[in-house]
């Protein structure tokens, strides 16, 4: 999925009405599995002068890029970061791993060559998914629209929910993005 969607997935489920900090922590453990990738392509497009499109064929699949997302992207550390915040019965960590959790199932479903390892550190063998959130030779002529309605109907429910204007701004703001996120694919591949 795109990261934004991701965003309000976990927000979605996640996220408390006057409970900023559960909510922020839904958002940022949206955001997390997803964070390396943006930091090594910033880095790569921006301090190393790399086209994106060897960024996104070679790179990406390169063995040091995939142990880092093996880590960031890892469903038993991210399912042991749960358990124990439920133990400890901490809201703002429940959020926060539940949300990364619910990213990766969702990643789990929608990555197909482009898939992470995410069972590290016990294997390093990577799920291949038959849909993709990007790719039309996966059946995304049919995922993008469906992430797109439930991104849609999701910020809906949660403007209602929320009554906070900055929540609302940054719910549209992601929403926005999500909306444009699959151009952004179209023109990198």
């Amino acid at each position: 999925m795109n990261t934004p969607a991701h965003l309000i997935f976990g927000a979605a489920a996640f996220g408390r009405p006057g409970r900023p900090a559960v909510t922020a922590a839904a958002l940022l453990g949206g955001l997390t599995p997803d964070l390396s990738l943006y930091l090594l392509v910033g880095w790569s497009l921006l301090v190393e002068g790399v086209p994106a499109a060897v960024i996104f064929r070679d790179y990406y699949f390169s063995d040091a890029w995939m142990a880092v997302f093996a880590i960031d992207n890892s469903i038993p550390l991210w399912a042991a970061g749960l358990a124990l915040a439920l133990y400890g019965r901490w809201p703002v960590l429940v959020a926060f791993a539940g949300a990364g959790l619910l990213h990766l199932g969702l990643d789990l479903a929608l990555h197909a060559e482009d898939a992470r390892p995410m069972l590290w550190p016990f294997t390093e063998w990577r799920f291949v998914s038959p849909f993709s959130y990007w790719d039309s030779a996966r059946h995304a002529g049919l995922v993008g629209p469906l992430e797109a309605g439930l991104s849609v109907a999701l910020t809906g429910w949660m403007l209602w929910r929320f009554r906070s204007l900055a929540m609302r701004a940054v719910l549209l703001l992601l929403l926005l993005a999500e909306l444009g996120s699959s151009g952004i694919w179209r023109f990198v591949f």
